[in-house]
């Protein structure tokens, strides 16, 4: 009886078109988890029913021409019933197919012996060839197998698809080389029982041999060439920045240029900036191959006091082929979108929107193209970014001596000294501040600020301090070093101009340097303290306010404040 392995593509053509019952789905089911074969040849079956369904989505005939050609197929074949309806039903086994080829054989083995007059006894022969089949690998019979179930596949494929093809299956090996065969293994294998276990024992030795060589030679290749693939198709951005002190910018320059030509690569850019103290700074970008980007870093080396390098290496491998992906996809919907156009059907919004679509997409395949071509130059070639500074980048090359002075000027009359140094303006002195102040209370005050050419400071200020009382008179020096930093024995030093602060103010409103507070009692306090007035008239000094009260008791107060020079505050005080 016929099994489920046996009759495999039957099986999966009828399952495939919901022919079997919930029975015979489960006997196909429990036999594709146990055999790993038929498994794979169902998922073969599986992929090649989708690959056609998608092939001929589109011109697949209705449903009922395909029940008129099947019927029409079945009507041409008439039914056989009988012996020979039996005998048909064995013949489509693969076991009686298999005994029927191997029937033949022997014949023709047979014929063979009697014409060439061979007297070995067939028994023998006979045993050697079933322990070849015997000893067969079982990955032959596998791969004699599959074929001949892809070919059942196929042909209930085509009739299914109405498409009939040859079905002559290929043809065995020749009987005369089964014969010559089978005649050396019998000359060189004398029948004996030891000697034909012995042939064996070889036959599967060589038979192991003969296989694992191949899998060596094959396996050798994807060990060598997968990696050197691999290599070739990254994408790898090399970039590297040195940073160099030299001598002279410009013979740098140069030098660099030259090592560039030699390495088969050229100068992108260079650019300059001349320094406030003469020196050079300035930075050169060259491209070279990555290949030779080591030895041109090594040969820069000697140009200089190497400061700082970076050598880095970009993978963009898979960004790469991912914008190249989406390219070829953007391409293919770009000419969906044109046939669509040619066609010229639909509404005209509908034709408007595949116009701004395909506008669209034109847009990004523009920019996916600009990508890769971006990459490729970066790929092919690496970028060194040279920055150079000539020694000595950091030395001043003069210092700047600035001055600045303040006083404070005590006078009777504000106003007057005020405009006095006003008038001191001209070509060397600048009057940058003049303010003039004047509080609640009447006091008058004022400020200025003036810068001074240096060799006219000393006159000015002399001449400043000579209109009145000057205090706090204080002299600041600060060297300041241009176009650099630290110190330069050859560097020159320049005066600035000298600036001077000036804060006039009443001489009552200088600070006192000494304050005294008396408490007197006297029996007329107003009388002693008009004679406390006068004599502080009479020795040079001024009464800045006093008061007088007097109490519901009939107590009086007078408070007095003076403001004395210090020369006469003894004699005051006794």
């Amino acid at each position: 009886m016929a099994t489920v392995h046996d009759e495999i593509d039957n099986w999966l053509a009828a399952d495939f078109y919901g022919e079997l019952s919930d029975e015979e789905q489960r006997q196909l089911h429990a036999h594709l988890v146990e055999c790993v074969a038929c498994r794979k040849t169902h998922q073969e079956t599986k992929t090649m029913n989708k690959i056609l369904e998608e092939t001929l989505a589109h011109e697949k005939p209705d449903p009922t021409f395909e029940q008129r050609m099947l019927t029409s197929f079945r009507n041409r074949i008439p039914e056989r019933s009988g012996f020979v309806k039996l005998l048909f039903d064995l013949m489509r086994l693969r076991a009686a197919q298999v005994t029927a080829i191997a029937a033949v054989l022997l014949g023709l083995v047979q014929l063979g012996r009697m014409i060439t007059g061979e007297t070995t006894t067939p028994a023998t022969a006979h045993d050697r060839y079933a322990n070849e089949q015997l000893f067969e690998h079982p990955s032959q019979v596998l791969a004699t197998s599959e074929p001949a179930r892809a070919g059942a596949l196929d042909k209930s494929d085509d009739l299914a698809a109405g498409k009939p093809k040859d079905l002559a299956l290929a043809p065995p090996q020749s009987s005369s080389e089964t014969k010559s065969q089978l005649g050396r293994d019998v000359k060189a294998h004398p029948a004996t029982v030891a000697q034909g276990d012995t042939a064996q024992a070889e036959m599967a030795a060589k038979e192991s041999d003969s296989e694992a060589v191949p899998l060596s030679y094959a396996a050798e290749p994807s060990s060598g060439e997968t990696p050197a693939s691999a290599l070739a198709n990254r994408k790898l951005i090399r970039n590297a920045t040195v940073e160099l002190e030299i001598v002279n910018f410009d013979h740098a320059v140069q030098t660099i240029t030259a090592f560039a030509n030699e390495e088969r690569g050229y100068v992108a850019t260079t650019n300059s900036e001349k320094q406030a103290n003469g020196k050079l700074r300035g930075q050169v970008v060259v491209k070279v191959l990555p290949e030779n980007l080591d030895r041109f870093l090594q040969k820069l080396r000697g140009l200089g006091e190497l400061k700082n390098q970076t050598l880095g290496t970009e993978d963009v491998t898979k960004a790469y082929f991912d914008t190249d992906a989406r390219l070829k996809n953007a391409h293919v919907m770009e000419q969906r979108l044109i046939d669509m156009l040619k066609t010229k059907t639909g509404k005209v919004a509908d034709l408007l929107q595949v116009e701004k679509e395909l506008g669209r997409v034109r847009e990004e395949i523009e920019k996916m193209q600009g990508e890769l071509k971006y990459w490729d130059s970066q790929v092919q070639l690496a970028t060194v970014t040279i920055s150079l500074a000539e020694k000595d980048m950091e030395e001043p090359a003069a210092f700047l001596l600035k001055e600045r002075a303040q006083l404070s000027l005590y006078t009777p009359d504000v106003e007057k000294i005020y405009n006095d140094i006003k008038a001191f303006a001209s070509s060397k002195v600048q009057i940058t501040n003049a303010q003039l102040n004047r509080d609640y209370s009447g006091q008058v005050s004022a400020t200025m600020s003036m810068l001074i050419v240096p060799e006219e400071s000393d006159a000015v200020i002399g001449r400043v301090k000579g209109l009145g009382r000057v205090e706090n008179f204080q002299m600041q020096t600060q060297r300041i070093a241009q176009g650099g930093s630290g110190m330069s024995e050859n560097a020159k030093t320049k005066r600035d101009k000298v600036e001077l602060n000036i804060t006039i103010s009443r001489e009552e409103q200088e600070q006192a340097f000494q304050q005294t507070s008396l408490r007197i009692r006297t029996s007329s306090v107003d009388e002693k303290t008009k004679e406390l007035r006068n004599l502080a008239e009479k020795q040079g000094g001024r009464v800045r306010s006093s008061t007088f009260s007097r109490d519901s008791n009939g107590h009086e107060l007078a408070n007095v404040w003076l403001r004395v020079p210090m020369k006469i505050y003894s004699a005051l005080m006794q």
